[in-house]
């Protein structure tokens, strides 16, 4: 079954990478000084009761609970390992972190104020399932709020990982190749109307960010080698490539030592009538 093998793969994933979003993403911020994280914090503001989609270590989970006093958190993820992260962080009493399926989520009806999910739902399978347990776990007016990924900017080290990338996944054999992972609407406005929409949600308000993760050579690679299709694939390629992207990025070293390296994340809300 294709759900069975994405989600072993996941699983086994984050076993090996525990905490991988995060070191990844923690560092990196908007215009504006934001992460990604607090950006998505954001948009349910004023929301109690909060439940994290796929919450992998809990860095969500904390800036909600710093950022208003007596909210009542949830996290749900397939990573036992990401777990025992989020229950070392300081949370609220009572925050509840399950090992489950997004499709299936342990909670009655109307439970939550809002749903979030950084970078998670566009790797789930039954895309359609899932959306309509967010639906039923919110109450009326509930919002479900989304960071997805956009892609890399155009002539940065994320571009130029990513060009290096494609030619060697397309050439691996079979068995360093990752399933597909997720839903394609999820990655653009129409394809999250199209999936929200049956289930009584209003139109998406959807906002598109460069986050900046620039950094020196070993801070950029270790951004852009957390990507899940090198999760299989042989240490010697891997090597390989690495050689390939710094010599492909030393002409962009910057006087300060840093490599330009820019992440596009789509920002979207949408909310229960």
């Amino acid at each position: 079954m294709l759900t069975t093998t994405q989600e072993t793969f996941l699983r086994e994933f984050h076993a090996a990478h525990p905490a991988v979003t995060a070191r990844c993403m923690a560092h990196g911020r908007a215009a504006d000084g934001r992460s990604s994280y607090e950006i998505l914090r954001d948009r349910v503001t004023g929301c109690r009761r909060v439940l994290d989609l796929g919450c992998g270590d809990g860095l969500l989970l904390e800036l909600l609970a710093a950022d208003s006093e007596g909210r009542e958190l949830a996290g749900v993820d397939l990573s036992p390992e990401d777990l025992t992260l989020a229950r070392r962080r300081p949370l609220p009493a009572g925050t509840r972190l399950l090992e489950a399926r997004a499709q299936e989520l342990p909670f009655p009806a109307g439970s939550f104020d809002a749903c979030v999910s950084h970078m998670a739902l566009m790797l789930m399978a039954d895309a359609d399932q899932v959306v309509a347990e967010a639906a039923r776990v919110l109450a009326p007016g509930g919002v479900l709020a989304l960071a997805t990924g956009g892609g890399a900017v155009d002539g940065e080290a994320y571009d130029v990982f990513l060009r290096l990338l494609r030619p060697l996944i397309g050439s691996a054999p079979a068995e360093q190749r990752i399933p597909a992972l997720g839903d394609r609407r999820v990655r653009s406005r129409e394809g999250l109307d199209e999936l929200l929409g049956p289930a009584g949600f209003s139109p998406v308000d959807r906002d598109t960010v460069r986050i900046d993760l620039s950094g020196s050579l070993e801070q950029v690679w270790d951004v852009v080698s957390g990507v899940y299709d090198l999760g299989p694939v042989d240490i010697r390629t891997i090597a390989s490539l690495r050689e390939a992207f710094t010599a492909e990025t030393e002409s962009m070293v910057r006087p300060d030592g840093t490599i330009p390296c820019g992440m596009k994340v789509h920002i979207a809300s949408s909310r229960m009538p």
